[in-house]
């Protein structure tokens, strides 16, 4: 595999009801006959007089977090990532507010939201720095360069009601690049991360302050990535050279699932443990598969009908290529969110575990949506778009489509990376 090829995916990787008739109406000038826009806009004033009776509609209360950033500096991928800052926002819209500013202590240092813990008290940010002659290299050779003295990537722990931040990675450190920081399912005195090791990229497990660093593939010599837990805790999926394997939580037992394609990414573990979504293909053209636990049972979920799987996220030249756009779990097992070229443009979709596939969203042409995630109750899709030029977040209501934007940058400004914290049944103002 190419170096190139190789780190492509390994650095990466938010009204009332007057609003809902808004949506509604909107809709309805995209349909194709007039009897369905009738409908559709009859249906749009009852959700008006709705309104006005003041029947507002219950939006999700917890905080999004997510990454903020300039797209169009010149000077390459560098010159604006080095602008990235972690924030979070209400899931409403109406509240929003940087995290860990303090991280971004140095010239060319940046922040990037990653996660949060399971009680959503605590959120994980990545810490990055370049050398920005390293930078100029990279542009000019269209590659990266991993070293230790014109790089570093930390994972923190921020406590949000004090803003204190914890450099877990620094904990008898094994690398100067460490990152995909998670808490152990099953297990919150646990956590897991990915570290590069003399040039190759390895799953990590250790305890929630750092110390006992185990690497689950000490003996490989190959690029493993996309490192995920089973929600039980007991098992791990990982891609290696692009090829999937499922193994035990201490690393033992992997096995190498074939697919016959030199590409697959990203492995997810269902809710009830039974089955491993990934995606898989070739570079570039890759789609959802599905795999049973044990390995058996392939099967192609959907087909993205084109669509390279990547979002772009600057408005200069990216040697890099942009951020994968991977398909997620919904919140029961019972069906993916995915991604895919619809027309003109990229559209949210829904695929069922039998295959039945449902589009989500009916955008103008060259609309981008990407990076679909569900709410914890199962009820609410986020997501980022790219409809007017701009990348915002919006989240949708899944009962009805209805949808609403959570962020309002302005020109050369993007949303990215989005994680809905687990609902804590307060309201962000509250805290």
């Amino acid at each position: 595999m190419q170096a190139a090829a190789r780190n492509r995916c390994f650095l990466v990787r938010v009204y009332p009801c007057p609003s809902v008739a808004s949506s509604v109406l909107r809709k309805a000038l995209q349909m194709s006959t007039k009897a369905t826009a009738w409908l559709v806009m009859s249906c749009a004033l009852s959700a008006l007089h709705s309104g006005l009776r003041g029947e507002e509609p219950q939006w999700p209360k917890q905080w999004i977090g997510y990454t903020e950033l300039q797209t169009d500096l010149p000077g390459g991928r560098h010159a604006n990532v080095r602008t990235m800052r972690a924030r979070i926002v209400s899931a409403d819209g109406t509240q929003s507010k940087s995290i860990a500013e303090q991280l971004a202590d140095v010239p060319n240092a940046w922040t990037q939201f990653a996660g949060w813990s399971p009680d959503g008290r605590t959120a994980i940010v990545s810490r990055g720095w370049q050398d920005p002659g390293n930078a100029r290299w990279e542009e000019e050779n269209k590659t990266f360069r991993f070293t230790k003295e014109s790089w570093s990537l930390d994972s923190f722990l921020v406590d949000l009601a004090d803003g204190k931040a914890t450099n877990v990675s620094a904990v008898d450190r094994v690398s100067f690049y460490n990152g995909g920081l998670f808490f152990w399912p099953n297990d919150t005195t646990k956590l897991g991360f990915t570290a590069l090791v003399d040039g190759n990229s390895h799953p990590f497990r250790m305890d929630r302050d750092g110390r006992n660093k185990v690497d689950l593939t000490s003996q490989s010599k190959e690029f493993a990535y996309g490192f995920s837990s089973s929600r039980d805790g007991r098992r791990i999926a990982y891609h290696k050279n692009y090829q999937i394997y499922l193994a035990d939580a201490d690393g033992r037992n992997a096995v190498h699932i074939e697919t016959g394609q030199p590409f697959n990414f990203a492995p997810a573990w269902s809710p009830d443990g039974q089955f491993v979504l990934f995606s898989c293909g070739e570079h570039y053209n890759c789609h959802p598969f599905l795999v049973r636990a044990d390995g058996t049972g392939l099967k192609k979920l959907a087909d993205r009908n084109g669509y390279r799987g990547v979002i772009e996220f600057l408005d200069v030249p990216d040697f890099h290529g942009g951020s994968s756009d991977t398909p997620v779990w919904s919140v029961d097992g019972k069906s993916v969110f995915f991604t895919a070229q619809k027309g003109e443009s990229v559209e949210l979709c829904q695929v069922g575990l039998d295959g039945a596939v449902t589009q989500l969203t009916d955008s103008a042409d060259a609309s981008l949506h990407y990076h679909p995630q569900p709410s914890p109750d199962g009820q609410w899709l986020l997501f980022g778009a790219k409809r007017s030029g701009i990348r915002q977040l919006y989240v949708m209501r899944l009962a009805d489509r209805d949808e609403r934007p959570v962020t309002q940058l302005a020109a050369g400004h993007a949303a990215m990376w989005a994680h809905w914290q687990p609902a804590l049944g307060d309201h962000p103002e509250t805290r």
